[in-house]
């Protein structure tokens, strides 16, 4: 009889859990104190019956040295985090924005690339000169205030910022055991855009990496998929929504159908990044249901934002709905 080894002798694949504390520098943010913020505002929205969600904005920060210099780092403004933001307090969301430092923030996105220096009048007062704004220079801005004001007045936006992919991802895990009390009336809509890649912390150089040395090449390992034990274990009965950005259309949906198999979540929004502001697809494990803006939708101010976060509120209430009967 030919004896077998036990596999519980072999080294075992470290949790996604395990591989940040093992593999990552420490959060450069106070990652206890977010979480206690986060566990009140959720706690407090959810008893006054609304529903919350988490969403993720902007892209992380890789750094190549401890001290750093360098960093890998992609595109993302937080476009898509800030204006799904707004959409989800119009329908009676509370929001919880983990966002990048210094990606868009909602209400103030709209006007990203004013230059306030243009935009204030200094006018002269009794005591001391005013500042007045030059109101034809921000297009929509009263009706951005009355919003702005009604959020702030109600408590329902906590914003909480990450820098690095190490703070990201010790963030989203505390994010997640704040909401995972909530059950159903949870929703995680993952729109960051977050590295693939990273160095290991006991692999960065200390200091900067000097040009003197040559051609710099670097091996970089996959940073562990958290959508899995998000769905599995961290916050099982919430409504979790990922997002799928390609740039080749032949293999989008059937990248986003692949995410929906793996990770067992909810929904997938994909798309194009040449359509990126006018049309998705919001792909689920039963259909595939493709959301646009027109030209003239476009010229009106409409924006493909609006038109998720109505999509995905039904589908939440649906959700929510088969919940209470199961």
């Amino acid at each position: 009889m030919t004896e077998v080894s036990s596999p519980a002798s072999a080294m075992a694949e470290p949790s996604p859990a395990e591989q940040i504390r093992q593999d990552f520098a420490p959060p450069q943010v106070p990652v206890e104190a977010a979480a206690r913020a986060m566990e009140a505002f959720a706690r407090g929205h959810h008893c006054e019956g609304r529903r919350v969600v988490l969403i993720t904005s902007g892209g992380t920060k890789v750094p190549l040295e401890s001290r750093t210099v360098r960093f890998l780092d992609n595109f993302s403004s937080g476009r898509r985090g800030a204006a799904s933001a707004e959409y989800f307090l119009q329908a009676g969301y509370a929001v919880i924005f983990l966002h990048r430092q210094r990606s868009l923030y909602p209400y103030s996105r709209r006007y990203a690339a004013t230059n306030w220096l243009d935009v204030l009048r200094l006018q002269p007062g009794e005591e001391a000169p005013r500042v007045e704004a030059e109101q034809s220079r921000l297009p929509g801005i009263v009706h951005i205030l009355q919003d702005y004001g009604r959020m702030k007045e109600a408590g329902t936006l906590l914003p909480i910022e990450f820098n690095t992919l190490s703070d990201y991802l010790h963030l989203l895990r505390a994010a997640a055991q704040a909401l995972s009390p909530l059950g159903s009336s949870a929703m995680f809509y993952l729109a960051a855009a977050v590295s693939d890649f990273y160095i290991p912390a006991s692999e960065i150089p200390e200091h900067k990496i000097q040009s003197s040395s040559g051609p710099l090449q670097i091996t970089m390992k996959m940073v562990p998929k958290m959508l899995s034990p998000l769905v599995k274990d961290w916050a099982p009965k919430a409504f979790v929504i990922s997002f799928k950005l390609e740039t080749d259309t032949e293999i989008l949906l059937e990248k986003a159908q692949k995410a929906l198999a793996t990770y067992r979540h909810h929904v997938v929004v994909a798309n194009i990044l040449d359509t990126l502001r006018t049309l998705v697809v919001i792909v689920t494990a039963t259909e595939e249901t493709k959301l646009s803006v027109s030209e003239e939708e476009e010229r009106a101010g409409v924006e493909i934002e609006e038109k998720i976060i109505k999509d995905l509120t039904l589908r939440h209430t649906h959700f929510m709905d088969r919940a209470e009967v199961n």
